[in-house]
Protein backbone atom coordinates (compact mmCIF):
# COMPACT_ATOMS: atom_id res chain seq x y z
CA UNK A 1 0.00 0.00 0.00
CA UNK A 2 1.16 3.58 -0.47
CA UNK A 3 2.38 4.57 3.22
CA UNK A 4 3.69 0.99 3.98
CA UNK A 5 6.87 3.00 4.92
CA UNK A 6 5.31 4.08 7.70
CA UNK A 7 4.87 1.05 9.62
CA UNK A 8 8.76 0.60 8.87
CA UNK A 9 10.20 3.92 9.67
CA UNK A 10 10.11 5.97 12.99
CA UNK A 11 6.66 6.76 13.73
CA UNK A 12 7.08 10.28 14.64
CA UNK A 13 7.79 11.88 11.40
CA UNK A 14 9.51 14.84 12.64
CA UNK A 15 10.30 18.24 11.04
CA UNK A 16 11.00 19.55 14.66
CA UNK A 17 13.61 19.15 16.88
CA UNK A 18 12.63 16.35 19.77
CA UNK A 19 10.70 18.52 22.74
CA UNK A 20 10.78 22.03 21.67
CA UNK A 21 7.87 21.98 19.27
CA UNK A 22 8.16 25.40 18.95
CA UNK A 23 10.92 25.84 17.74
CA UNK A 24 10.39 25.02 13.90
CA UNK A 25 9.20 27.10 11.04
CA UNK A 26 5.39 27.41 10.40
CA UNK A 27 5.42 26.89 6.71
CA UNK A 28 2.94 25.05 4.76
CA UNK A 29 4.03 22.16 2.56
CA UNK A 30 2.83 18.69 2.25
CA UNK A 31 2.55 15.27 4.08
CA UNK A 32 1.14 12.55 2.54
CA UNK A 33 -0.29 14.59 -0.12
CA UNK A 34 -1.30 17.23 2.32
CA UNK A 35 -0.63 20.48 2.62
CA UNK A 36 0.67 21.31 6.00
CA UNK A 37 1.98 23.90 8.51
CA UNK A 38 5.50 23.53 10.85
CA UNK A 39 5.43 25.65 13.91
CA UNK A 40 8.52 28.38 13.50
CA UNK A 41 10.34 30.61 16.01
CA UNK A 42 8.41 33.12 14.09
CA UNK A 43 5.21 32.26 15.59
CA UNK A 44 4.87 32.90 19.11
CA UNK A 45 1.97 31.09 20.66
CA UNK A 46 -0.66 32.29 22.95
CA UNK A 47 0.68 32.27 26.80
CA UNK A 48 -1.85 29.13 28.25
CA UNK A 49 -3.39 31.23 31.63
CA UNK A 50 -7.10 30.59 32.28
CA UNK A 51 -7.70 34.26 32.04
CA UNK A 52 -6.80 34.56 28.24
CA UNK A 53 -8.45 30.75 27.45
CA UNK A 54 -11.87 32.10 28.53
CA UNK A 55 -14.34 31.85 25.42
CA UNK A 56 -14.82 35.19 23.91
CA UNK A 57 -15.87 34.91 20.56
CA UNK A 58 -17.56 38.01 19.94
CA UNK A 59 -19.47 37.22 16.69
CA UNK A 60 -19.34 40.29 14.35
CA UNK A 61 -21.98 40.69 11.62
CA UNK A 62 -20.75 40.19 8.37
CA UNK A 63 -22.51 41.60 5.38
CA UNK A 64 -22.28 39.38 2.33
CA UNK A 65 -21.29 41.00 -0.69
CA UNK A 66 -21.76 39.21 -3.57
CA UNK A 67 -20.78 40.26 -7.24
CA UNK A 68 -22.62 39.14 -10.30
CA UNK A 69 -20.59 38.39 -13.22
CA UNK A 70 -22.28 38.58 -16.41
CA UNK A 71 -19.88 36.93 -19.13
CA UNK A 72 -19.04 38.45 -22.22
CA UNK A 73 -21.32 37.59 -25.53
CA UNK A 74 -20.31 37.28 -28.60
CA UNK A 75 -22.66 40.32 -30.38
CA UNK A 76 -21.33 39.37 -33.82
CA UNK A 77 -23.31 35.78 -33.66
CA UNK A 78 -26.12 36.37 -31.31
CA UNK A 79 -26.73 32.45 -31.11
CA UNK A 80 -23.69 31.75 -30.23
CA UNK A 81 -23.40 30.84 -26.53
CA UNK A 82 -22.18 32.77 -23.86
CA UNK A 83 -18.12 33.07 -23.14
CA UNK A 84 -16.77 31.29 -20.38
CA UNK A 85 -14.60 34.00 -17.79
CA UNK A 86 -11.81 32.82 -15.95
CA UNK A 87 -12.42 30.78 -12.93
CA UNK A 88 -11.66 32.21 -9.66
CA UNK A 89 -10.35 29.65 -6.73
CA UNK A 90 -9.24 30.41 -3.64
CA UNK A 91 -6.21 28.12 -2.35
CA UNK A 92 -5.63 28.13 1.52
CA UNK A 93 -1.39 27.25 2.15
CA UNK A 94 -0.76 27.85 -1.69
CA UNK A 95 3.24 29.37 -1.15
CA UNK A 96 4.33 25.63 -1.20
CA UNK A 97 3.88 22.28 -1.51
CA UNK A 98 0.55 20.44 -2.45
CA UNK A 99 -0.97 24.14 -2.75
CA UNK A 100 1.93 25.96 -4.76
CA UNK A 101 1.88 23.18 -6.88
CA UNK A 102 -1.94 22.87 -7.75
CA UNK A 103 -2.01 26.99 -8.26
CA UNK A 104 0.39 26.46 -10.92
CA UNK A 105 -1.54 23.30 -12.91
CA UNK A 106 -4.78 25.57 -12.89
CA UNK A 107 -2.41 28.82 -13.79
CA UNK A 108 -0.98 26.81 -16.84
CA UNK A 109 -4.71 25.93 -18.00
CA UNK A 110 -5.14 29.69 -18.05
CA UNK A 111 -8.95 29.23 -17.11
CA UNK A 112 -8.34 30.21 -13.66
CA UNK A 113 -7.43 32.88 -11.35
CA UNK A 114 -5.72 32.07 -8.23
CA UNK A 115 -6.12 33.97 -4.71
CA UNK A 116 -3.03 32.63 -2.83
CA UNK A 117 -4.39 32.73 1.01
CA UNK A 118 -1.25 32.66 2.86
CA UNK A 119 0.44 33.52 6.42
CA UNK A 120 2.99 34.83 4.48
CA UNK A 121 2.89 37.48 1.72
CA UNK A 122 6.44 37.85 0.45
CA UNK A 123 7.02 33.74 0.26
CA UNK A 124 3.88 33.34 -0.87
CA UNK A 125 5.03 36.19 -4.18
CA UNK A 126 8.50 34.06 -4.06
CA UNK A 127 6.58 31.15 -4.74
CA UNK A 128 4.56 32.38 -7.43
CA UNK A 129 7.45 33.99 -9.24
CA UNK A 130 9.28 30.71 -8.56
CA UNK A 131 7.14 28.74 -10.10
CA UNK A 132 6.30 30.48 -13.24
CA UNK A 133 2.86 31.51 -12.51
CA UNK A 134 1.73 34.72 -14.90
CA UNK A 135 0.90 37.43 -12.68
CA UNK A 136 -2.24 38.20 -14.16
CA UNK A 137 -3.53 34.86 -12.93
CA UNK A 138 -2.77 35.09 -8.98
CA UNK A 139 -3.92 37.26 -6.38
CA UNK A 140 -2.33 37.32 -2.94
CA UNK A 141 -4.34 37.36 0.27
CA UNK A 142 -3.54 37.30 3.56
CA UNK A 143 -4.86 34.53 6.10
CA UNK A 144 -4.19 32.99 9.41
CA UNK A 145 -6.11 30.04 10.50
CA UNK A 146 -4.74 29.95 13.52
CA UNK A 147 -7.05 33.11 13.78
CA UNK A 148 -10.45 33.61 13.67
CA UNK A 149 -10.73 36.98 13.58
CA UNK A 150 -8.37 36.54 10.59
CA UNK A 151 -10.27 34.17 8.96
CA UNK A 152 -13.03 36.96 9.00
CA UNK A 153 -10.73 39.71 7.79
CA UNK A 154 -10.05 37.27 4.78
CA UNK A 155 -13.57 37.11 3.82
CA UNK A 156 -14.15 40.87 4.54
CA UNK A 157 -11.41 41.35 2.20
CA UNK A 158 -12.17 38.73 -0.36
CA UNK A 159 -15.90 40.35 -0.67
CA UNK A 160 -14.19 44.06 -1.23
CA UNK A 161 -12.21 42.97 -3.86
CA UNK A 162 -15.57 42.66 -6.31
CA UNK A 163 -14.18 39.09 -7.75
CA UNK A 164 -17.12 36.26 -7.52
CA UNK A 165 -16.39 32.84 -6.41
CA UNK A 166 -16.31 29.69 -7.71
CA UNK A 167 -13.74 27.21 -6.04
CA UNK A 168 -12.69 26.72 -2.52
CA UNK A 169 -10.10 24.50 -1.99
CA UNK A 170 -9.30 23.67 2.05
CA UNK A 171 -5.68 22.57 1.42
CA UNK A 172 -3.31 24.73 4.48
CA UNK A 173 -2.69 21.96 7.59
CA UNK A 174 -0.29 22.21 11.13
CA UNK A 175 1.08 19.14 11.23
CA UNK A 176 3.23 18.98 15.46
CA UNK A 177 4.57 15.05 15.50
CA UNK A 178 7.00 15.96 18.00
CA UNK A 179 5.39 17.91 20.11
CA UNK A 180 5.06 17.16 24.04
CA UNK A 181 3.10 20.08 24.98
CA UNK A 182 0.04 21.46 22.89
CA UNK A 183 -0.07 25.07 21.46
CA UNK A 184 -3.13 27.19 20.71
CA UNK A 185 -4.79 29.32 18.58
CA UNK A 186 -5.40 33.02 19.17
CA UNK A 187 -9.04 31.98 20.65
CA UNK A 188 -7.27 28.98 22.88
CA UNK A 189 -8.08 25.59 20.34
CA UNK A 190 -5.30 23.53 20.43
CA UNK A 191 -3.11 24.72 17.18
CA UNK A 192 -4.06 21.61 14.71
CA UNK A 193 -7.53 21.28 15.54
CA UNK A 194 -7.87 24.97 15.57
CA UNK A 195 -5.75 25.44 12.32
CA UNK A 196 -7.06 22.25 10.08
CA UNK A 197 -10.52 21.85 11.02
CA UNK A 198 -11.93 25.15 12.66
CA UNK A 199 -10.33 28.15 11.15
CA UNK A 200 -10.83 26.05 7.73
CA UNK A 201 -14.58 25.02 9.04
CA UNK A 202 -15.39 29.14 9.23
CA UNK A 203 -13.79 30.22 6.43
CA UNK A 204 -15.99 27.24 4.39
CA UNK A 205 -19.33 28.48 6.30
CA UNK A 206 -18.45 32.19 5.53
CA UNK A 207 -17.72 32.01 1.74
CA UNK A 208 -20.57 29.40 1.33
CA UNK A 209 -23.11 31.70 -0.14
CA UNK A 210 -20.78 33.97 -2.46
CA UNK A 211 -20.03 30.17 -4.30
CA UNK A 212 -23.94 29.82 -4.50
CA UNK A 213 -24.90 33.26 -6.06
CA UNK A 214 -21.89 31.98 -8.51
CA UNK A 215 -22.54 31.85 -12.16
CA UNK A 216 -20.05 29.79 -12.63
CA UNK A 217 -21.36 26.14 -14.30
CA UNK A 218 -19.53 23.68 -11.96
CA UNK A 219 -18.79 25.60 -7.89
CA UNK A 220 -16.99 22.93 -5.82
CA UNK A 221 -15.88 22.97 -1.76
CA UNK A 222 -12.37 20.67 -1.56
CA UNK A 223 -11.41 19.71 1.73
CA UNK A 224 -8.01 17.82 1.49
CA UNK A 225 -8.09 14.59 3.48
CA UNK A 226 -5.51 12.15 4.51
CA UNK A 227 -5.01 8.69 4.35
CA UNK A 228 -3.47 8.89 7.86
CA UNK A 229 -6.80 9.41 9.04
CA UNK A 230 -8.51 6.62 7.93
CA UNK A 231 -8.24 3.77 9.83
CA UNK A 232 -9.05 0.76 7.14
CA UNK A 233 -5.72 1.61 6.01
CA UNK A 234 -2.27 0.30 6.35
CA UNK A 235 -0.83 3.75 7.03
CA UNK A 236 -4.50 4.97 9.26
CA UNK A 237 -3.48 1.67 11.80
CA UNK A 238 0.21 3.04 12.83
CA UNK A 239 0.08 4.44 16.64
CA UNK A 240 -1.34 6.82 17.54
CA UNK A 241 -4.43 6.24 15.48
CA UNK A 242 -7.08 8.60 15.12
CA UNK A 243 -10.05 8.26 17.27
CA UNK A 244 -12.67 11.37 17.76
CA UNK A 245 -13.76 9.28 20.94
CA UNK A 246 -17.03 10.62 22.23
CA UNK A 247 -15.85 14.09 21.15
CA UNK A 248 -15.79 15.80 25.12
CA UNK A 249 -12.49 17.21 24.81
CA UNK A 250 -13.81 19.44 21.52
CA UNK A 251 -16.90 20.12 22.97
CA UNK A 252 -14.77 21.56 26.12
CA UNK A 253 -12.90 23.81 23.48
CA UNK A 254 -9.92 21.78 23.34
CA UNK A 255 -7.69 23.71 26.14
CA UNK A 256 -6.34 22.79 29.00
CA UNK A 257 -8.04 24.70 31.51
CA UNK A 258 -12.02 23.63 30.81
CA UNK A 259 -11.07 19.70 29.58
CA UNK A 260 -8.54 18.08 27.19
CA UNK A 261 -6.56 19.71 24.45
CA UNK A 262 -7.67 16.28 22.43
CA UNK A 263 -10.64 16.05 20.41
CA UNK A 264 -11.47 12.63 22.62
CA UNK A 265 -10.52 14.21 25.92
CA UNK A 266 -7.14 12.29 26.16
CA UNK A 267 -3.48 13.34 27.36
CA UNK A 268 -1.97 15.57 24.06
CA UNK A 269 -0.19 13.48 21.61
CA UNK A 270 0.70 16.15 18.66
CA UNK A 271 0.43 13.45 15.81
CA UNK A 272 -2.74 12.14 17.16
CA UNK A 273 -4.14 15.62 16.82
CA UNK A 274 -3.53 16.02 13.46
CA UNK A 275 -4.43 12.71 12.76
CA UNK A 276 -7.48 13.42 14.26
CA UNK A 277 -8.19 17.23 12.31
CA UNK A 278 -8.49 14.93 9.13
CA UNK A 279 -11.17 12.60 10.55
CA UNK A 280 -13.01 15.98 11.14
CA UNK A 281 -12.15 17.27 7.86
CA UNK A 282 -13.12 14.55 5.69
CA UNK A 283 -16.27 14.19 7.93
CA UNK A 284 -17.37 18.27 7.54
CA UNK A 285 -17.20 17.36 3.83
CA UNK A 286 -19.80 14.62 4.42
CA UNK A 287 -21.85 16.97 6.49
CA UNK A 288 -21.02 19.69 4.13
CA UNK A 289 -22.65 17.16 1.08
CA UNK A 290 -26.30 16.21 3.01
CA UNK A 291 -27.34 20.02 4.52
CA UNK A 292 -26.00 22.10 0.93
CA UNK A 293 -25.57 19.85 -2.13
CA UNK A 294 -29.22 19.34 -3.42
CA UNK A 295 -30.38 23.12 -2.29
CA UNK A 296 -26.92 24.92 -4.00
CA UNK A 297 -25.91 22.37 -6.41
CA UNK A 298 -22.12 22.71 -5.24
CA UNK A 299 -20.04 19.62 -5.41
CA UNK A 300 -17.88 19.24 -1.91
CA UNK A 301 -15.34 16.40 -2.23
CA UNK A 302 -12.62 15.63 -0.15
CA UNK A 303 -9.06 13.80 -1.47
CA UNK A 304 -5.87 12.07 -1.01
CA UNK A 305 -3.41 12.68 -3.83
CA UNK A 306 -0.27 10.30 -2.57
CA UNK A 307 2.60 10.34 -0.79
CA UNK A 308 4.93 12.78 -1.69
CA UNK A 309 7.99 11.54 -0.62
CA UNK A 310 10.11 14.09 -1.53
CA UNK A 311 8.70 17.15 0.26
CA UNK A 312 10.66 19.94 2.12
CA UNK A 313 8.29 18.47 5.08
CA UNK A 314 11.27 16.64 5.69
CA UNK A 315 14.06 18.90 5.69
CA UNK A 316 15.04 18.83 9.07
CA UNK A 317 14.82 14.88 9.45
CA UNK A 318 17.48 12.61 10.31
CA UNK A 319 19.68 12.57 7.08
CA UNK A 320 19.15 8.75 6.67
CA UNK A 321 15.32 9.58 6.61
CA UNK A 322 15.76 11.80 4.24
CA UNK A 323 17.87 9.51 2.15
CA UNK A 324 16.18 6.32 2.17
CA UNK A 325 12.51 7.16 2.56
CA UNK A 326 12.09 8.54 -1.44
CA UNK A 327 13.27 5.08 -2.96
CA UNK A 328 11.67 3.11 -0.49
CA UNK A 329 8.45 4.92 -1.31
CA UNK A 330 9.51 4.57 -5.36
CA UNK A 331 10.72 1.16 -5.44
CA UNK A 332 9.18 -0.96 -2.15
CA UNK A 333 5.34 0.65 -1.72
CA UNK A 334 4.93 2.13 -5.10
CA UNK A 335 3.20 4.97 -3.16
CA UNK A 336 5.88 7.61 -4.22
CA UNK A 337 4.08 10.90 -5.78
CA UNK A 338 5.75 13.91 -6.68
CA UNK A 339 4.45 17.25 -5.67
CA UNK A 340 3.70 18.31 -9.46
CA UNK A 341 1.92 15.10 -10.04
CA UNK A 342 0.31 15.67 -6.84
CA UNK A 343 -0.95 19.30 -7.84
CA UNK A 344 -1.96 17.75 -10.95
CA UNK A 345 -4.54 15.65 -8.61
CA UNK A 346 -5.66 18.20 -6.92
CA UNK A 347 -6.40 20.45 -9.68
CA UNK A 348 -8.23 17.56 -11.56
CA UNK A 349 -11.14 17.59 -8.49
CA UNK A 350 -11.09 21.54 -8.69
CA UNK A 351 -11.91 21.48 -12.55
CA UNK A 352 -12.65 18.67 -14.42
CA UNK A 353 -16.17 17.78 -15.36
CA UNK A 354 -15.63 14.07 -14.54
CA UNK A 355 -14.97 14.58 -11.14
CA UNK A 356 -18.52 16.49 -10.23
CA UNK A 357 -19.84 13.88 -8.27
CA UNK A 358 -20.55 15.38 -5.00
CA UNK A 359 -19.82 13.69 -1.57
CA UNK A 360 -16.84 11.75 -2.44
CA UNK A 361 -13.28 11.26 -1.06
CA UNK A 362 -11.40 10.89 -4.22
CA UNK A 363 -8.12 8.71 -4.83
CA UNK A 364 -5.72 7.74 -7.42
CA UNK A 365 -4.52 4.10 -8.64
CA UNK A 366 -0.87 3.06 -9.85
CA UNK A 367 -2.06 4.11 -13.31
CA UNK A 368 -2.91 7.87 -11.99
CA UNK A 369 -6.73 6.69 -12.73
CA UNK A 370 -9.22 8.49 -9.90
CA UNK A 371 -11.42 6.83 -7.91
CA UNK A 372 -14.37 6.84 -5.09
CA UNK A 373 -12.45 5.77 -2.49
CA UNK A 374 -13.84 4.41 0.91
CA UNK A 375 -13.86 6.19 4.84
CA UNK A 376 -13.47 4.35 7.56
CA UNK A 377 -15.95 3.97 9.89
CA UNK A 378 -15.15 6.94 11.95
CA UNK A 379 -14.29 9.34 8.87
CA UNK A 380 -17.85 8.22 7.43
CA UNK A 381 -20.15 7.99 10.50
CA UNK A 382 -23.16 10.60 9.92
CA UNK A 383 -23.95 11.01 13.38
CA UNK A 384 -20.65 12.05 14.35
CA UNK A 385 -19.96 14.15 11.53
CA UNK A 386 -23.60 16.11 12.71
CA UNK A 387 -22.11 16.86 16.22
CA UNK A 388 -18.69 17.85 15.04
CA UNK A 389 -20.45 20.46 12.71
CA UNK A 390 -23.20 21.24 15.55
CA UNK A 391 -20.01 21.51 18.26
CA UNK A 392 -17.75 23.37 16.00
CA UNK A 393 -20.84 25.99 15.14
CA UNK A 394 -20.77 26.65 18.60
CA UNK A 395 -16.88 27.16 18.67
CA UNK A 396 -16.40 29.92 16.09
CA UNK A 397 -19.57 31.58 17.27
CA UNK A 398 -21.77 30.90 14.48
CA UNK A 399 -24.20 29.44 17.00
Amino acid sequence: MALQATSLLPSAISVCKEGKPNACSLMDTSLYGVSVYNVKAEFKPYPITSQEFKRKISVKPIVVQTVTTTPEINQAAPEAKKTLRKGNVIITGASSGLGLATAKALAETEKWHIIMACRNFLKAERAAKSAGIAKENYTIMHLELASLDSVRQFVDNFHRSGRPLDVLVCNAAVYLPTAKEPTFTAEGFELSVGTNHLGHFLLSRLLLDDMNKSDYPSKRLVIVGSITGNTNTLAGNVPPKANLGDLRGLAGGLNAINGSPMIDGGDFDGAKAYKDSKVCNMLTMQEFHRRYHEETGITFASLYPGCIATTGLFREHVPLFRLLFPPFQKYITKGYVSEEEAGKRLAQVVSEPSLTKSGVYWSWNKNSASFENQLSQEASDAEKARKVWEISEKLVGLA
